[in-house]
């Protein structure tokens, strides 16, 4: 689908009200100049994350997807002083990257950046104790959703806030025989949500900087 103009040029009359301060818009250059793909959550999308994480209260929250660490910063800052974050990611490069801009923003006490497959980390934090979280974020490949939305409701609570990205693939959803993994991945996890009774759900759909998109948001019940 062709992008309307008009999406970018309202996300940059909203800048202001977004906030994007020095530390996030070194985040983004750090991320670029490592050669990162372009694809952290846009400037609303993040705010979004840490307002959501704010009014949930959070002390302890959960990232399945680190990337270079631009969400992270935004739902980091929405937790108190003793507060905690595990963010998960893959790529040991993408964790390097991560944990400096982290370091940078000045919150390397309250952010842990561990590095391996999610569904391999997240057993090992449900051993630790660490659970439970009280906001996930998922924004890993897409087709394992279903999965990391299994292991955040088994690490939440009921309150837990839970917000997952990218899962309206510019309308790709809408195809049911289609054999892209990511959009099969979002499907299962759709499938979930409507069959999970602690689940209480909305999806919203989104235009802006990073096109035709949207996300989850649930609430453990």
């Amino acid at each position: 689908m062709a992008r309307d103009t008009r999406w970018n040029a309202v996300d940059e009359y909203f800048a202001p009200i977004v906030a994007q301060d020095q530390p996030l818009e070194a985040a983004l250059a750090a991320n670029e100049a490592a050669g990162l793909p372009p694809i952290d959550v846009s400037a609303a999308h993040g705010k979004m994350l840490h307002l959501l994480a704010r009014i949930a209260g959070a002390r302890k929250a959960l990232e399945i997807g680190a990337l270079g660490g631009y969400s992270t910063i935004r739902i980091a800052r929405a937790l108190p002083a003793d507060g905690r974050l595990v963010t998960l990611e893959a790529v040991e490069e993408h964790a390097s990257v991560a944990r400096a801009n982290i370091a940078r923003a000045g919150l390397s006490d309250r952010v842990e950046v561990r590095v391996g497959a999610a569904l391999d980390s997240l057993p090992k934090i449900e051993a630790e104790g660490l659970a439970p979280f009280d906001f996930v974020f998922i924004d890993a490949d897409k087709e394992n959703n279903a999965n990391y939305l299994a292991w955040a409701l088994r690490l939440s609570r009921r309150g837990t806030t839970i917000v997952v990205d990218n899962v309206v693939r510019d309308g790709r959803i809408l195809d049911a025989a289609s054999r892209d993994l990511d959009v099969v991945g979002v499907h299962r996890m759709f499938d979930m949500m409507k069959s999970e009774p602690r689940l209480h759900a909305t999806v919203i759909q989104t235009v802006g900087a990073k096109g035709w998109d949207g996300f989850a948001l649930a609430v453990v019940a």
